[in-house]
Protein backbone atom coordinates (compact mmCIF):
# COMPACT_ATOMS: atom_id res chain seq x y z
CA UNK A 1 0.00 0.00 0.00
CA UNK A 2 1.15 3.45 -0.86
CA UNK A 3 1.10 6.52 0.75
CA UNK A 4 -2.24 7.40 0.92
CA UNK A 5 -2.50 11.54 0.19
CA UNK A 6 -6.25 11.43 0.12
CA UNK A 7 -8.02 12.00 3.59
CA UNK A 8 -10.52 9.69 3.37
CA UNK A 9 -8.35 7.06 1.80
CA UNK A 10 -6.77 7.59 5.31
CA UNK A 11 -10.17 8.00 7.32
CA UNK A 12 -11.79 4.86 5.51
CA UNK A 13 -8.30 2.85 6.68
CA UNK A 14 -8.38 3.75 10.05
CA UNK A 15 -12.04 3.03 10.32
CA UNK A 16 -11.82 -0.43 8.96
CA UNK A 17 -8.68 -1.13 11.24
CA UNK A 18 -11.01 0.28 14.22
CA UNK A 19 -13.79 -2.38 12.90
CA UNK A 20 -11.32 -5.05 12.59
CA UNK A 21 -9.27 -4.28 16.27
CA UNK A 22 -13.32 -5.08 17.75
CA UNK A 23 -14.44 -8.36 16.04
CA UNK A 24 -10.67 -9.41 17.38
CA UNK A 25 -11.08 -9.22 20.94
CA UNK A 26 -10.67 -5.61 21.58
CA UNK A 27 -13.20 -3.65 24.43
CA UNK A 28 -11.70 -0.29 22.94
CA UNK A 29 -9.61 0.60 20.20
CA UNK A 30 -8.10 3.77 18.92
CA UNK A 31 -5.98 4.62 15.70
CA UNK A 32 -4.28 7.83 14.95
CA UNK A 33 -3.24 7.96 11.41
CA UNK A 34 -1.31 10.85 10.04
CA UNK A 35 0.95 11.62 6.86
CA UNK A 36 3.46 14.57 6.48
CA UNK A 37 6.40 16.24 4.77
CA UNK A 38 8.85 18.42 6.16
CA UNK A 39 11.76 21.05 4.66
CA UNK A 40 14.53 22.45 6.80
CA UNK A 41 17.28 24.07 5.66
CA UNK A 42 20.61 25.05 8.04
CA UNK A 43 22.48 27.51 6.97
CA UNK A 44 25.69 29.07 8.64
CA UNK A 45 28.43 31.46 6.76
CA UNK A 46 26.71 31.56 3.54
CA UNK A 47 26.90 27.67 3.39
CA UNK A 48 24.29 24.97 3.30
CA UNK A 49 25.37 22.57 6.33
CA UNK A 50 21.99 20.79 6.66
CA UNK A 51 19.30 20.16 3.83
CA UNK A 52 16.54 17.54 4.47
CA UNK A 53 12.84 17.69 2.70
CA UNK A 54 11.14 14.38 3.36
CA UNK A 55 7.66 12.83 3.76
CA UNK A 56 6.25 10.26 5.88
CA UNK A 57 3.50 8.72 7.41
CA UNK A 58 2.54 6.52 10.27
CA UNK A 59 -0.40 4.99 12.07
CA UNK A 60 -0.26 4.50 16.26
CA UNK A 61 -3.36 2.44 18.03
CA UNK A 62 -4.13 1.65 21.64
CA UNK A 63 -6.03 -1.27 22.62
CA UNK A 64 -7.86 -1.56 25.60
CA UNK A 65 -9.19 -4.89 26.93
CA UNK A 66 -10.76 -5.97 30.59
CA UNK A 67 -8.84 -2.24 30.99
CA UNK A 68 -5.48 -3.76 30.48
CA UNK A 69 -4.13 -1.19 27.74
CA UNK A 70 -0.89 -1.54 25.22
CA UNK A 71 -0.06 0.78 22.22
CA UNK A 72 1.71 -0.24 18.96
CA UNK A 73 2.45 2.33 15.49
CA UNK A 74 3.63 0.97 12.38
CA UNK A 75 4.98 3.03 9.04
CA UNK A 76 4.05 0.01 7.23
CA UNK A 77 0.31 0.56 6.29
CA UNK A 78 -0.09 -2.54 4.48
CA UNK A 79 -3.20 -4.29 5.42
CA UNK A 80 -1.40 -7.28 6.39
CA UNK A 81 1.10 -5.76 8.64
CA UNK A 82 -2.08 -3.50 10.31
CA UNK A 83 -4.10 -6.43 10.97
CA UNK A 84 -0.92 -8.54 12.82
CA UNK A 85 -0.02 -5.70 14.67
CA UNK A 86 -3.70 -4.94 15.93
CA UNK A 87 -3.51 -8.78 17.06
CA UNK A 88 -0.15 -8.59 18.72
CA UNK A 89 -1.27 -5.42 20.61
CA UNK A 90 -4.56 -7.46 21.50
CA UNK A 91 -2.46 -10.28 22.91
CA UNK A 92 -0.04 -7.65 24.61
CA UNK A 93 -2.72 -6.38 26.48
CA UNK A 94 -3.87 -9.51 27.92
CA UNK A 95 -0.86 -9.80 29.39
CA UNK A 96 -0.22 -5.99 31.06
CA UNK A 97 -2.45 -5.18 34.67
CA UNK A 98 -5.70 -3.77 34.68
CA UNK A 99 -6.16 -0.05 35.54
CA UNK A 100 -10.16 1.23 36.16
CA UNK A 101 -9.49 4.51 34.98
CA UNK A 102 -8.06 3.26 31.61
CA UNK A 103 -10.47 3.68 28.95
CA UNK A 104 -11.47 5.80 25.90
CA UNK A 105 -13.19 9.34 26.31
CA UNK A 106 -17.12 9.65 25.88
CA UNK A 107 -18.00 10.45 22.61
CA UNK A 108 -18.65 14.40 22.71
CA UNK A 109 -19.91 16.75 19.49
CA UNK A 110 -17.50 19.53 18.01
CA UNK A 111 -18.83 22.86 17.73
CA UNK A 112 -15.83 24.51 15.82
CA UNK A 113 -15.68 24.18 12.29
CA UNK A 114 -12.42 22.99 11.27
CA UNK A 115 -11.82 25.43 8.43
CA UNK A 116 -12.70 28.33 11.00
CA UNK A 117 -9.32 27.65 12.86
CA UNK A 118 -7.03 28.32 10.06
CA UNK A 119 -4.77 25.79 10.45
CA UNK A 120 -3.71 25.32 6.99
CA UNK A 121 -1.53 27.67 4.84
CA UNK A 122 -2.44 26.43 0.75
CA UNK A 123 0.80 28.57 0.02
CA UNK A 124 2.86 26.17 1.35
CA UNK A 125 2.16 24.04 -1.86
CA UNK A 126 3.85 26.82 -4.24
CA UNK A 127 7.01 27.92 -2.16
CA UNK A 128 9.89 26.61 -3.86
CA UNK A 129 12.97 24.90 -1.91
CA UNK A 130 15.14 27.75 -3.85
CA UNK A 131 12.87 30.20 -2.38
CA UNK A 132 13.57 28.67 1.33
CA UNK A 133 17.17 28.52 1.08
CA UNK A 134 17.41 32.07 0.06
CA UNK A 135 15.32 33.01 3.00
CA UNK A 136 17.63 31.03 5.57
CA UNK A 137 20.42 32.63 3.45
CA UNK A 138 19.16 36.71 3.30
CA UNK A 139 18.49 36.43 6.92
CA UNK A 140 21.71 35.34 7.58
CA UNK A 141 23.54 37.95 5.13
CA UNK A 142 21.91 40.95 6.65
CA UNK A 143 22.29 40.36 10.18
CA UNK A 144 26.39 40.19 9.14
CA UNK A 145 26.28 43.29 7.44
CA UNK A 146 26.59 45.13 11.51
CA UNK A 147 30.37 44.84 11.86
CA UNK A 148 29.68 44.19 15.88
CA UNK A 149 28.25 40.55 15.14
CA UNK A 150 31.75 38.60 14.81
CA UNK A 151 29.80 35.21 13.64
CA UNK A 152 26.87 33.58 13.08
CA UNK A 153 25.61 30.20 14.95
CA UNK A 154 23.09 29.48 11.71
CA UNK A 155 20.09 30.47 9.82
CA UNK A 156 17.39 28.25 9.72
CA UNK A 157 13.97 27.87 7.62
CA UNK A 158 11.39 25.48 8.42
CA UNK A 159 8.13 23.96 6.81
CA UNK A 160 5.71 21.30 7.72
CA UNK A 161 2.43 20.05 6.07
CA UNK A 162 1.16 17.15 8.48
CA UNK A 163 -2.30 15.68 7.89
CA UNK A 164 -3.76 14.22 11.19
CA UNK A 165 -7.06 11.53 10.97
CA UNK A 166 -8.25 9.74 14.45
CA UNK A 167 -10.92 7.00 14.59
CA UNK A 168 -11.68 5.36 17.73
CA UNK A 169 -14.55 2.50 18.79
CA UNK A 170 -16.51 4.93 20.98
CA UNK A 171 -17.84 6.73 17.10
CA UNK A 172 -15.18 8.88 16.79
CA UNK A 173 -13.66 9.56 13.42
CA UNK A 174 -12.83 12.98 11.75
CA UNK A 175 -9.43 14.62 10.38
CA UNK A 176 -7.73 17.98 9.66
CA UNK A 177 -4.86 19.40 7.72
CA UNK A 178 -2.17 22.02 9.36
CA UNK A 179 0.90 23.87 8.13
CA UNK A 180 4.01 25.48 10.01
CA UNK A 181 6.13 27.97 9.00
CA UNK A 182 9.47 29.02 10.81
CA UNK A 183 12.47 31.40 10.28
CA UNK A 184 15.46 32.07 12.89
CA UNK A 185 19.32 32.94 13.10
CA UNK A 186 21.49 32.85 16.17
CA UNK A 187 24.28 35.60 16.63
CA UNK A 188 27.58 36.35 18.59
CA UNK A 189 28.82 39.48 19.28
CA UNK A 190 32.17 41.18 21.15
CA UNK A 191 35.70 40.36 21.15
CA UNK A 192 37.60 36.78 22.07
CA UNK A 193 37.36 37.92 26.13
CA UNK A 194 33.64 38.94 26.03
CA UNK A 195 31.69 37.47 24.05
CA UNK A 196 27.83 37.41 23.65
CA UNK A 197 25.46 35.53 22.22
CA UNK A 198 21.24 35.24 21.27
CA UNK A 199 18.67 34.05 18.74
CA UNK A 200 15.43 35.46 17.02
CA UNK A 201 12.99 33.58 15.67
CA UNK A 202 9.66 33.29 14.35
CA UNK A 203 6.80 30.35 13.78
CA UNK A 204 3.39 30.52 12.22
CA UNK A 205 0.75 28.64 10.61
CA UNK A 206 0.80 31.01 7.27
CA UNK A 207 3.46 32.36 5.61
CA UNK A 208 2.51 35.73 5.43
CA UNK A 209 2.60 35.99 8.74
CA UNK A 210 6.00 35.13 9.52
CA UNK A 211 8.63 38.08 10.03
CA UNK A 212 10.78 38.64 7.26
CA UNK A 213 14.42 38.03 6.92
CA UNK A 214 14.99 41.60 7.48
CA UNK A 215 12.96 42.03 11.35
CA UNK A 216 14.59 38.35 12.15
CA UNK A 217 17.84 39.77 11.07
CA UNK A 218 17.60 43.06 13.11
CA UNK A 219 15.43 41.58 16.52
CA UNK A 220 18.73 38.94 16.53
CA UNK A 221 21.25 41.73 16.35
CA UNK A 222 19.77 44.26 18.66
CA UNK A 223 19.37 41.07 21.11
CA UNK A 224 23.01 40.24 20.63
CA UNK A 225 24.47 43.30 21.03
CA UNK A 226 22.80 44.94 23.86
CA UNK A 227 24.27 42.35 26.01
CA UNK A 228 28.06 43.86 25.09
CA UNK A 229 30.10 45.40 28.50
CA UNK A 230 28.05 43.38 31.01
CA UNK A 231 28.64 44.23 34.43
CA UNK A 232 29.03 42.33 37.85
CA UNK A 233 26.25 43.49 40.43
CA UNK A 234 25.95 42.23 43.94
CA UNK A 235 23.72 40.23 45.48
CA UNK A 236 20.34 41.53 46.30
CA UNK A 237 16.96 41.45 46.39
CA UNK A 238 15.03 43.41 43.47
CA UNK A 239 12.14 44.08 41.29
CA UNK A 240 12.47 42.17 38.21
CA UNK A 241 10.73 42.46 34.88
CA UNK A 242 10.28 39.59 32.42
CA UNK A 243 10.33 39.85 28.74
CA UNK A 244 7.50 38.41 27.46
CA UNK A 245 9.89 35.04 25.92
CA UNK A 246 10.93 34.91 29.71
CA UNK A 247 7.11 35.32 30.91
CA UNK A 248 6.30 32.28 28.54
CA UNK A 249 9.23 30.20 29.94
CA UNK A 250 7.80 31.12 33.25
CA UNK A 251 4.25 29.83 32.36
CA UNK A 252 6.13 27.03 30.83
CA UNK A 253 6.95 26.12 34.64
CA UNK A 254 3.17 26.74 35.71
CA UNK A 255 1.84 24.52 33.25
CA UNK A 256 3.90 21.42 34.46
CA UNK A 257 2.57 22.04 38.08
CA UNK A 258 -1.23 22.22 37.09
CA UNK A 259 -0.93 19.53 34.66
CA UNK A 260 -3.72 16.72 35.91
CA UNK A 261 -0.61 14.36 35.49
CA UNK A 262 1.70 15.96 37.72
CA UNK A 263 -1.42 16.33 40.46
CA UNK A 264 -2.34 13.19 40.71
CA UNK A 265 0.92 11.58 41.00
CA UNK A 266 1.53 14.87 43.69
CA UNK A 267 4.48 16.21 42.30
CA UNK A 268 3.29 19.61 42.33
CA UNK A 269 2.92 22.24 45.02
CA UNK A 270 -0.69 23.35 43.42
CA UNK A 271 -1.94 19.70 44.02
CA UNK A 272 -4.23 20.58 46.79
CA UNK A 273 -4.76 24.27 45.48
CA UNK A 274 -8.15 23.49 43.21
CA UNK A 275 -10.51 26.76 43.96
CA UNK A 276 -8.24 28.49 46.24
CA UNK A 277 -6.17 31.97 45.80
CA UNK A 278 -2.48 31.08 44.37
CA UNK A 279 -1.75 34.50 42.74
CA UNK A 280 -2.68 38.21 42.54
CA UNK A 281 -5.95 39.09 41.39
CA UNK A 282 -4.49 40.95 38.19
CA UNK A 283 -3.44 37.49 36.92
CA UNK A 284 -5.96 35.20 34.62
CA UNK A 285 -4.46 32.56 32.78
CA UNK A 286 -6.20 30.57 30.43
CA UNK A 287 -6.09 27.49 27.96
CA UNK A 288 -7.62 27.86 24.77
CA UNK A 289 -7.44 25.35 21.91
CA UNK A 290 -9.82 26.73 19.63
CA UNK A 291 -7.85 30.77 18.52
CA UNK A 292 -7.68 30.95 14.92
CA UNK A 293 -4.62 30.13 13.07
CA UNK A 294 -2.16 30.37 16.92
CA UNK A 295 0.37 27.37 17.38
CA UNK A 296 -1.34 25.64 19.37
CA UNK A 297 -4.75 25.44 18.18
CA UNK A 298 -6.57 22.14 16.81
CA UNK A 299 -10.24 20.76 16.87
CA UNK A 300 -9.64 18.17 18.89
CA UNK A 301 -6.79 16.57 21.24
CA UNK A 302 -4.97 13.24 20.56
CA UNK A 303 -7.80 11.44 22.14
CA UNK A 304 -10.39 13.48 20.01
CA UNK A 305 -12.17 15.07 22.63
CA UNK A 306 -12.97 18.20 21.06
CA UNK A 307 -10.39 21.26 22.46
CA UNK A 308 -11.96 24.26 24.36
CA UNK A 309 -11.68 27.40 26.45
CA UNK A 310 -10.32 26.66 29.74
CA UNK A 311 -9.86 29.46 32.62
CA UNK A 312 -6.75 28.14 34.61
CA UNK A 313 -6.25 30.67 36.94
CA UNK A 314 -9.20 33.40 37.15
CA UNK A 315 -8.35 36.50 39.32
CA UNK A 316 -6.14 34.99 41.17
CA UNK A 317 -8.02 31.57 41.85
CA UNK A 318 -7.11 28.47 40.55
CA UNK A 319 -9.98 27.24 38.53
CA UNK A 320 -9.29 24.20 36.79
CA UNK A 321 -6.03 21.79 36.52
CA UNK A 322 -5.55 20.76 32.82
CA UNK A 323 -6.61 16.80 31.99
CA UNK A 324 -6.67 13.91 29.22
CA UNK A 325 -9.03 11.64 29.94
CA UNK A 326 -6.93 9.62 32.39
CA UNK A 327 -5.49 12.33 34.57
CA UNK A 328 -9.16 13.57 35.06
CA UNK A 329 -10.44 10.00 36.01
CA UNK A 330 -7.86 9.63 38.03
CA UNK A 331 -8.74 13.32 40.04
CA UNK A 332 -12.30 12.87 39.62
CA UNK A 333 -12.59 15.73 37.14
CA UNK A 334 -13.27 16.53 33.29
CA UNK A 335 -11.11 16.04 30.53
CA UNK A 336 -9.95 19.68 29.22
CA UNK A 337 -9.35 18.58 25.73
CA UNK A 338 -5.54 18.02 26.69
CA UNK A 339 -4.58 15.01 25.59
CA UNK A 340 -0.55 14.87 23.76
CA UNK A 341 0.19 11.84 22.77
CA UNK A 342 0.01 9.39 26.33
CA UNK A 343 0.28 12.45 28.62
CA UNK A 344 -0.79 15.87 28.91
CA UNK A 345 -0.30 19.19 26.72
CA UNK A 346 -1.06 22.72 26.43
CA UNK A 347 -3.04 24.20 23.75
CA UNK A 348 -2.90 27.93 23.72
CA UNK A 349 -1.83 28.61 27.26
CA UNK A 350 -1.03 32.08 28.09
CA UNK A 351 -1.22 34.74 30.63
CA UNK A 352 -3.53 37.30 29.53
CA UNK A 353 -2.88 40.83 29.08
CA UNK A 354 -2.51 43.79 30.90
CA UNK A 355 -2.87 47.49 30.19
CA UNK A 356 0.91 48.74 30.44
CA UNK A 357 3.26 49.21 27.76
CA UNK A 358 6.86 47.46 28.00
CA UNK A 359 8.07 51.32 28.38
CA UNK A 360 5.50 52.05 31.33
CA UNK A 361 6.91 48.89 33.03
CA UNK A 362 10.52 49.80 32.29
CA UNK A 363 9.88 53.39 33.76
CA UNK A 364 8.38 52.25 37.02
CA UNK A 365 11.85 50.56 38.32
CA UNK A 366 13.65 53.09 40.40
CA UNK A 367 16.50 49.97 40.70
CA UNK A 368 16.11 46.76 39.16
CA UNK A 369 16.48 44.17 36.64
CA UNK A 370 14.92 43.06 33.08
CA UNK A 371 15.33 39.13 32.71
CA UNK A 372 16.62 38.72 28.84
CA UNK A 373 17.75 34.73 29.30
CA UNK A 374 18.23 31.93 31.15
CA UNK A 375 20.26 29.20 31.27
CA UNK A 376 20.71 25.78 33.09
CA UNK A 377 18.40 23.54 34.89
CA UNK A 378 16.85 24.95 38.08
CA UNK A 379 12.74 23.99 38.60
CA UNK A 380 11.58 22.16 41.06
CA UNK A 381 7.65 21.42 40.51
CA UNK A 382 7.20 19.83 43.71
CA UNK A 383 8.02 22.79 46.02
CA UNK A 384 7.81 25.66 43.00
CA UNK A 385 11.29 26.60 43.59
CA UNK A 386 13.22 28.78 40.84
CA UNK A 387 17.09 28.92 40.30
CA UNK A 388 19.03 29.44 37.10
CA UNK A 389 22.19 30.93 35.96
CA UNK A 390 20.65 34.42 34.05
CA UNK A 391 21.43 37.50 32.07
CA UNK A 392 19.66 40.97 31.98
CA UNK A 393 19.61 44.56 31.71
CA UNK A 394 20.55 46.48 34.71
CA UNK A 395 17.77 49.41 35.20
CA UNK A 396 17.87 52.84 37.37
CA UNK A 397 15.80 55.37 37.38
CA UNK A 398 13.48 54.08 35.50
CA UNK A 399 16.72 53.57 32.07
CA UNK A 400 18.68 50.54 30.97
CA UNK A 401 22.05 51.73 32.42
CA UNK A 402 23.98 48.44 31.20
CA UNK A 403 23.96 44.32 31.03
CA UNK A 404 24.24 42.06 33.09
CA UNK A 405 25.91 38.69 33.55
CA UNK A 406 27.05 35.90 35.77
CA UNK A 407 24.12 36.19 37.91
CA UNK A 408 21.63 33.48 39.12
CA UNK A 409 17.67 33.95 39.71
CA UNK A 410 15.84 32.69 42.39
CA UNK A 411 12.67 32.71 43.94
CA UNK A 412 9.60 30.76 44.17
CA UNK A 413 6.65 29.91 41.52
CA UNK A 414 4.08 30.46 44.10
CA UNK A 415 5.70 33.60 45.84
CA UNK A 416 6.29 35.14 41.58
CA UNK A 417 2.56 34.67 41.62
CA UNK A 418 1.85 36.94 44.54
CA UNK A 419 4.07 39.34 43.19
CA UNK A 420 3.29 40.15 39.88
CA UNK A 421 2.74 44.21 40.50
CA UNK A 422 2.63 45.32 36.30
CA UNK A 423 1.01 43.44 33.28
CA UNK A 424 2.30 44.32 29.73
CA UNK A 425 -0.38 44.94 26.65
CA UNK A 426 2.25 42.86 24.82
CA UNK A 427 1.11 39.78 24.21
CA UNK A 428 1.98 37.59 21.33
CA UNK A 429 1.55 34.58 20.11
CA UNK A 430 4.88 33.33 18.93
CA UNK A 431 4.51 29.75 20.56
CA UNK A 432 1.77 27.81 22.16
CA UNK A 433 3.10 28.53 25.65
CA UNK A 434 2.96 33.12 26.00
CA UNK A 435 2.77 35.66 27.89
CA UNK A 436 3.86 38.94 27.75
CA UNK A 437 6.23 41.31 29.77
CA UNK A 438 5.11 41.43 33.78
CA UNK A 439 6.96 43.39 36.96
CA UNK A 440 7.70 41.08 39.83
CA UNK A 441 7.62 42.95 42.72
CA UNK A 442 11.37 41.20 44.34
CA UNK A 443 13.29 38.20 43.41
CA UNK A 444 16.69 37.11 44.62
CA UNK A 445 19.87 38.31 42.65
CA UNK A 446 22.71 36.58 43.28
CA UNK A 447 25.84 37.88 42.49
CA UNK A 448 29.22 38.91 43.42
Amino acid sequence: MKSRKDSTDFQALAENLVEFGRKNGADEIEVSVYEGSEFSVDIRLGQVENLVEAGSCGLSLRIIKDQKTAFAASSDLTEKTLHKLVKNAIERAELSTPDEFAGLPELKKMDSNVDSLKLYDPNILSLESNKKIDLALETERIALKNEAITNSHGSSFETREVQTILSNSNGFSQGYKETFFSLGIGLQGGDTNEKVEDYWGSSTRFFNELDSPEETAKHAVGRTLRQLNPKKIKTQNIPVIFEPRMTSWLLGFLFSCISGKSVYQKTSFLSDKLGKIIGDENISVVDDGLLPGKLGTSPFDSEGVPTQKTRVIDKGVLKNFLCDTYAARKLKLKTTGNAEGNSVGPNNFYLESGRSTPEEITASLDKGLILIRTIGHGLNPVTGDISRGAFGLWIENGKIVHPVSEITISGNLGVVLNSIEMIGNDLEFRSAVAGPTIKIAEMTIAGE
